[in-house]
């Protein structure tokens, strides 16, 4: 799994105090780390739409379908994604759950699957299946990429859902990486989030 921030808003912690204080009138406070106290301000008196002035947008690649189709659920996001119309799949990659791998019954069961799955591809293209059409017998665990570009408050939800112990294993994995990112870019606005190494868990301070 890699993790990759493609763009970020510049210089956004001081682009939403500058927004922020349009509500207030307070330009005259602004000075050259005010934004920090103004942010902590903000997330205190739950004012997280002036956040959205913010935006982050990361291609995400080496996961599975199955991860994408739970991220894609946050539908105040962009996305772009690897094409399974558009891409042949003969050779595909995939991933396999930890629980499964160390597990050497289930393991060989999944690599059944993973080699049918192959095979019957490549002969539906033998076939002259098209690309649209032969996916249709692709697993989840087959491995795509996505690009997902959101603001800084849905980032913050996406987050606190996603990084929670209840989340799944692949897309907490994920998140735990892009809160890494975005507290080097934007500190204060994610200050309130903490990464628990030994439980790999997200937690709010």
């Amino acid at each position: 799994m890699k993790v990759e921030l493609l763009s970020i808003t510049p210089n956004a912690e001081k682009l939403i105090e500058l927004a922020g204080r349009t509500s207030y009138l307070s330009f005259g406070k602004i000075d050259k780390n005010t934004e920090k106290k103004f942010i902590k301000m903000l997330l205190k008196n739950s004012h997280f739409s002036v956040l959205e002035h913010a935006y982050a947008s990361f291609r995400i690649s080496g996961v599975s379908r199955a991860f994408t189709h739970q991220l894609v659920r946050h539908r105040l996001c962009s996305y772009t994604q690897q094409s399974q119309r558009n891409v042949n799949e003969c050779n595909f990659n995939y991933i396999e759950p930890e629980s499964i791998k160390e597990n050497q019954i289930a393991h060989n069961i999944f690599m059944k699957l993973i080699n049918e799955a192959k095979k019957s591809y490549v002969e539906l293209h033998n076939l002259g299946i098209n690309n649209e059409d032969a996916r249709f017998i692709l697993p989840n665990a087959i491995e795509s990429q996505i690009v997902i570009t959101a603001n800084f408050r849905e980032w913050r939800h996406i987050i606190e859902l996603r990084g929670s112990e209840k989340a799944q294993w692949e897309i907490r994995n994920v998140v735990i990486e892009i809160l890494k990112i975005l507290k080097e870019y934007a500190p204060t606005v994610f200050f309130d989030y903490k990464i628990n190494k030994n439980r790999n868990i997200i937690e709010k301070i």
